[in-house]
Formats: C-alpha cells, structure tokens, sequence
C-alpha cells in the first residue's frame, strides 16, 4: 500500500524515530526522539499528529523518559509533562493513563523494560484496529451504486495519524485492495494545512484525489459529486458528539442539507466515555501565528514563511470544533459501525 521507506513512529535503539510531518509534502524526513524533552516537543509542535499517533507517540516518550530513572517521581513527571502538550486529544490521555497503570505496581528495576514493550503493544494494537476500521467502513463504499465512489474527507486520519493504515482513510485503502475504485476530495484544512498530507499520502498510495479549499465543500455537496463524507476524530463523548480539527463541522451541516451519509472513523481508544457531551470537551486554542503566517517553498525551492496578516491583527485560533451525534450517520470502529448514540454497546461489559 505504502513504500517500505516511509513511516510515522518506529524503535531506533534506545531511541524513536518519527517522520516530521511539519515538512511534508514538500521533503520526507526522519527525527529522532532520545527524551522526555524530544518526545513532548514532537507532540506540541506537530511534527507528530492524529490522535491515535500522538497516543503512541506519548507512550514511547514515557519509555524515553523512564531511561534516566524509573521511580513514581521520575513515572508522574512524564506524565504529566506528556499530558500538558495538547488537551483535545483524549488518545494523549488514554496511552498516558495506560502506562501508569501498567508501569506503577511493577518494581523500579523492571519499569523501563515494561515500559518500552507496552509502547510497542499500544502501537501494535492501534495497527490492528486500524485495518479492521478499514474493513468495517468498506461496506460503507460498496453500498455506493455507481463507480468510481466519491468521499470526502477533511484534516489528515490516513496512515500519517495513526501507527498504520489511518482510521478515515482505512476504508479507502481497504476499497483499493478490494479493487474497488475510489476518489477523494481531499480539504486543505488551514491554517496547518493537514489536508495537504492527506493529499501527498493518496497520492503515495495510488488513490484518486482532488485538493480543494476548505470552503469549497459545500458547494461540491450541493452539486452532488460527493457520495460520502468520512472523517475521523480526537475526542468522541459519549453521546458521540465528535471533536475534529476546525472545519469539520461545517462540512457536516453541509453534508446533512444536500443529503450526503456523514461518518467519523476512529478506534474505540477516542471514546471518552468519562466526557458526556462535546460541550464538555476542551479545544484547544493554537498560537496565533499559525493564521498570521502561511509556509511553502518559494521559487527556489526552499521553505519559507509569509505573513498574510499583520501581527496587530487579532487572531482566535480554535484547532478544533465539536459535530453534534445528530449530523453523524455512524461512527465506524475496530468493533462495527454503530450509530453515535449505540456507543456504550461496543464496550460491553468493560470498565
């Protein structure tokens, strides 16, 4: 599906290495990870991104910072230094509480081996749930009468957010194995531009892809040249009110006045179940130059910024935004698609 030479997270060592998404599409490049400090600053500053990779990417960081001791102090301080680098991702909190509860009743001698195999676990195991993601959300392209299917999506939930395979994308690249064929409208998602990896990651994988401005959405809905419009998240409440990256719910309002099936895939580690509803849910509120400055490469080739608005401008910049259950047609997971408010059943009896 993907080339052997490209990847989100992997073990170097006693190190990680991750692929810096702040570059792409323009240059692939690898960054290694040798500490707590390295870990939360490839978190923060995005160079890792989705939620189920920023999960993995906080577990690996416990490991990196358990290597110049292992004690409850040494354990809480990455922790606590991990949870503080985004708020709105609840997979961050899940591997964190994970680790903790893995890691806290084994002996200090024994913690930074554990802890390295529990990152390895977690990563694994969103891997897999990924791939079932994909399975379960292939129906959800074949009922589509007509060929080739036309989704939209918006942000980047392919294989760059995720240990594998992605969660909104799985389905598009589980049709491409099926040979079914599928074309994506692909959003640029300003201001961090993630539909852009989205774009680059299609078209790596040999799928159908178009690039178009965020506001463009709508009136592709409205001409009828979307079949469906899946998404994924970073926080599902438990009513399954939705967070994803700001835009995303426009795209849903459009999406239920022109008729169009709206999904969000995500595995069952973005339930928050503690979180009733998305008025509960923190978004996060990114700096201000992100919206000031735009980057690219300029005429040369190199990489630059520009400012497109003066710095007396004010900005608000909400990274995210909150889908209401009702414009949700289904929220795929590694378990089945089940309707936004069927949640609990998936869960079974689990604590």
């Amino acid at each position: 599906m993907i080339s052997d030479r490209l990847f989100t997270i992997r073990e170097e060592g006693d190190a990680v290495v991750v692929l810096d998404q702040t570059l792409l599409p323009h240059q692939v490049a690898a960054r290694h990870l040798r500490s707590l400090a390295d870990a939360a600053h490839a978190i923060r500053a995005m160079l890792v991104r989705g939620a189920p990779l920023i999960g993995v990417t906080a577990a690996y960081g416990v490991a990196l910072a358990l290597k110049d001791g292992a004690g409850n102090e040494s354990l809480q301080h990455a922790c606590d230094t991990l949870a503080a680098t985004r708020p709105t991702a609840v997979n961050l909190h899940w591997a964190l509480a994970r680790m903790q509860r893995h890691l806290r009743p084994l002996p200090v001698a024994q913690r930074r081996d554990a802890a390295w195999a529990e990152a390895r676990a977690i990563a694994e195991e969103d891997a897999a749930a990924n791939r079932q993601i994909g399975r379960n959300g292939l129906a959800l392209i074949e009922q589509v009468a007509h060929r080739p299917v036309n989704l939209m999506t918006h942000c980047n939930a392919g294989w760059l957010a995720t240990a594998a395979w992605g969660t909104a994308l799985a389905p598009v690249y589980a049709a491409r194995e099926a040979g079914l064929p599928v074309h994506v409208y692909v959003s640029e998602t300003r201001p961090r531009n993630q539909g852009l990896l989205t774009a680059w990651e299609l078209h790596e994988a040999g799928v159908d892809r178009t690039l178009i401005a965020d506001n463009a959405a709508g009136h592709l809905l409205r001409q009828g040249k979307v079949d469906l419009v899946i998404v994924g998240a970073d926080r599902i409440a438990a009513n399954g009110d939705t967070a994803n990256k700001i835009g995303t719910c426009l795209k849903a309002l459009a999406a239920a006045d022109c008729g169009v099936p709206f999904y969000v895939a995500a595995p069952l580690s973005t339930v928050d179940r503690d979180c009733p509803d998305g008025a509960r849910i923190p978004i996060e509120e990114r700096d201000d130059g992100e919206v000031r400055h735009v980057g690219g490469l300029d005429r040369q080739g190199v990489h630059a910024t520009v400012a497109i608005a003066p710095d007396w401008m004010p900005v608000a910049n909400p990274a995210f935004d909150v889908t209401p259950a009702r414009l949700i047609a289904g929220i795929v997971t590694e378990r089945g698609v089940c309707a936004p408010g069927e949640l609990h059943t998936l869960f079974g009896n689990e604590t």
